[in-house]
């Protein structure tokens, strides 16, 4: 089974006390697993187990965030004379650009929408109930270094539009000034997990796969009106049905499974495609359009032919350029390797969350708000 790469436990509550977890060798545990679409499918879908890793979130919150507040001065200013220290601001500044002083309001509000709320306030009343527990353990992953008084804009979900006043979002528009979107780690459960792949580009088949909902996605619609019954292509739509042909919906499969092709689809649904960075850490060649929003894996910076393929719009050249790496798999090896040494960057556990933090810091500040 495939898990992520950081947890409640592991990267935030045990370095505190200079604890280190050993790493065990479990990806391959269900290596040959039987896909299935109900309780076998769910153990061993190479997902991780949202059940657990809320289990040790709320585990982790009996660890008073006094003493998170108390190490927090020293771990900046640690941070200035570690040599990755250049790297790190740059990640910072990536994640948020603005420069300038800002006033949070002080009127605390809470606006709802399909996919995405809008909350105004601070940040200790900010509850579970709210939204999804997800996005409730992962921003208290970081903001439990503040005083709970500090006020902030949150909007977490599948946000596709830059909000009028800088707020801290799990996704953003690459169009525009999207400088108010300040871009945290969120909802890491479900897009922040890695495979270890052992099987070589060359021995997979020579065929694309996608499986996803729909979710109204002019994209994902697009490419199966195109590609459906194509034999390059194992196609079809989970989930309930959201409207699509009948024909479209078919049973998932398992992460492993998709591990069999040597292109996987990546296609973007409310904002990002969520299995992009599984993707680009196994050997099979991530497929998709020019990104429109990206998350904390930094999409805006992918450069296509280098890390992923690139098609058209239209997908008009997609089996094209499949056959393209099938004929010449030097090529495809070559994208795989930058596809790896890019994941790279985000398996440091300590430096991630030290980036998170240091995020959080320059909007407070930023915001006139000072530890």
């Amino acid at each position: 089974m495939f898990y992520p790469l950081s947890s409640p436990i592991n990267c935030v509550i045990l370095p505190i006390f200079g604890v280190s977890l050993p790493k065990s060798d479990i990806t391959n545990k269900y290596k040959n697993a039987i896909m299935g679409d109900s309780i076998t499918y769910k153990f061993n879908s190479g997902k991780p187990n949202k059940f657990l890793n809320f289990l040790s979130g709320f585990l982790g919150m009996a660890v008073p965030d006094a003493l998170y507040r108390h190490r927090l001065p020293q771990l900046l200013a640690q941070a200035q004379e570690r040599p990755d220290y250049d790297y790190i601001q740059q990640r910072t500044d990536y994640y948020i650009k603005i420069n300038r002083p800002f006033r949070i309001s002080a009127e605390n509000k809470l606006d709802r929408a399909r996919s995405w709320i809008h909350y105004t306030g601070q940040i200790g009343d900010y509850k579970r109930k709210m939204f999804h527990t997800a996005y409730y353990l992962d921003q208290h992953d970081v903001t439990r270094w503040f005083p709970k008084t500090f006020r902030w804009n949150f909007c977490p979900g599948d946000v596709y539009f830059t909000p009028d006043t800088p707020t801290i979002v799990k996704s953003r528009l690459l169009d525009g000034d999207n400088s108010n979107s300040v871009v945290l780690k969120l909802d890491k459960l479900r897009h922040f997990m890695f495979v270890n792949d052992s099987v070589p580009f060359r021995e997979k088949k020579d065929m694309a796969i996608f499986r996803g909902k729909i979710r109204q996605s002019r994209v994902r619609t697009r490419f199966l009106e195109m590609y459906f019954d194509h034999p390059m292509f194992d196609c079809g739509v989970v989930g309930r049905n959201e409207g699509c042909p009948e024909a479209w919906m078919t049973p998932k499969k398992t992460i492993r499974e998709h591990l069999d092709y040597k292109f996987i689809m990546a296609l973007e649904g409310n904002d990002v495609a969520s299995n992009l960075k599984w993707v680009m850490s196994s050997n099979s060649l991530a497929v998709m359009t020019r990104p429109t929003c990206e998350t904390w894996f930094m999409e805006g910076t992918l450069i296509p032919g280098h890390h992923y393929i690139e098609v058209k719009e239209d997908f008009s050249d997609l089996p094209e350029k499949l056959q393209y790496y099938i004929d010449h798999p030097e090529k495809a090896e070559e994208i795989l390797h930058h596809a790896h040494e890019y994941v790279r960057q985000f398996q440091d556990r300590e430096r991630e969350e030290l980036i998170s933090l240091m995020v959080m810091d320059k909007y407070f500040r930023l915001s006139g708000q000072t530890i």
